[in-house]
């Protein structure tokens, strides 16, 4: 096994320390930075006319397309940092779900902006959905609201956590750290994997791959198979439901992403809402559930020290509960002593 660990683990390493160097995030700036500039002079020249035939007629004339693309690059480096977290907390995996969730919505919501002329301009419309908005600033608003609502559960959520290890030992713990940076370089490959056939789409048939649907379905498997991995170093329930319970976080979030709008924010929220239940559930169970294993390993104990097992009332017995060894014996030859000292010598 150490032969597949080694490799994968030297490997994120060396990764994740280049992708958390400050030059790293200084290119990431710079590139979204230029993406955003190229898309508006590409955008432009689009409205003016001035691309050739082909490219001219698949590239939009809205200039508030070019919040899209940023936004779309800068969620892919989220998306990227979620993988490296997957191996230092799976808790903390989650809650950068969440925060990638809200990002989505607020991208929809600047999406929303395309469907408008420049300068903005609405009014109201008596086909709309609620109170004669358009589609689309209900939309803008729905999306921004629920953002707002998970940014704020994400902030309990990362308050609430308790990080405890799950394994008896350091060694224990090391290679289930391992396994879990085998996974994140398995998840790395194929995150590139959907980024080349994402782009090779576009370009080619001008339908770009559902990238984010598409990797969340790639998480639920993954968080799915860290479950299955826990499983070789801890097998108490609380550590197996809380697990459990992060895997149908993802599959609601993936529901919300499938989702029509104003329901996807909306499941979105009920998921985050109920990731704080579960850690507020696990928070409250693992201490009791550890002093139990506590009390069951004394009574083992006590049961091998006497050579039979303990009978179950002794660990609850009290020093006045009236024990054999509480009772004192007299002593028969200083009770004989003493009468024979009593006895009148005149007798």
């Amino acid at each position: 096994m150490n032969r597949v660990l080694d490799p994968a683990v030297r490997l994120y390493d060396t990764l994740d320390q280049r992708w958390e160097g400050a030059r790293s995030r200084r290119m990431t700036g710079d590139v979204l930075l230029v993406s955003f500039f190229a898309s508006l002079v590409v955008i432009e020249l689009s409205r003016q006319g001035l691309l050739p035939g082909v490219m001219g007629a698949r590239i939009p004339t809205n200039h508030f397309y070019a919040i899209d693309v940023a936004f779309t690059l800068y969620l892919v480096v989220e998306v990227i940092g979620l993988v490296f977290g997957l191996a230092t907390s799976v808790a903390d995996a989650l809650g950068k779900q969440f925060e990638i969730f809200s990002l989505i919505l607020l991208r929809q919501s600047f999406k929303e902006l395309v469907h408008f002329s420049e300068p903005i301009q609405w009014d109201i419309d008596p086909a709309g959905l609620l109170f004669g908005l358009p589609d689309a600033v209900l939309y803008v608003v729905v999306d921004a609201v629920g953002a707002l609502t998970i940014f704020a559960i994400i902030s309990v959520y990362y308050r609430m956590q308790q990080h405890r290890p799950i394994t008896d030992t350091d060694a224990e713990q090391a290679r289930f750290v391992a396994a879990k940076k085998l996974l994140s370089v398995t998840l790395l490959v194929i995150l590139a994997g959907l980024g080349v056939i994402t782009v090779v789409d576009f370009v080619i048939y001008d339908h770009a791959l559902a990238f984010f649907d598409t990797f969340y379905t790639v998480l639920i498997f993954s968080d799915v198979l860290i479950v299955l991995i826990s499983l070789r170093y801890s097998t108490t329930y609380h550590v197996v439901f809380r697990n459990s319970g992060f895997a149908a976080a993802t599959v609601m979030i993936r529901l919300a992403l499938a989702g029509p709008r104003i329901v996807d924010a909306v499941i979105g929220i009920v998921a985050a809402g109920f990731a704080v239940g579960l850690t507020a559930a696990y928070n409250s169970v693992a201490p009791a559930v550890e002093q139990s294993r506590q009390r069951n390993v004394a009574r083992k104990g006590l049961g091998e020290e006497s050579g039979a097992p303990a009978p179950p009332g002794d660990m609850e017995r009290g020093p006045d509960s009236g024990t054999k060894e509480d009772v004192v014996e007299p002593d028969l030859n200083e009770e004989s002593q003493t009468k024979e000292a009593n006895q009148d010598p005149r007798a």
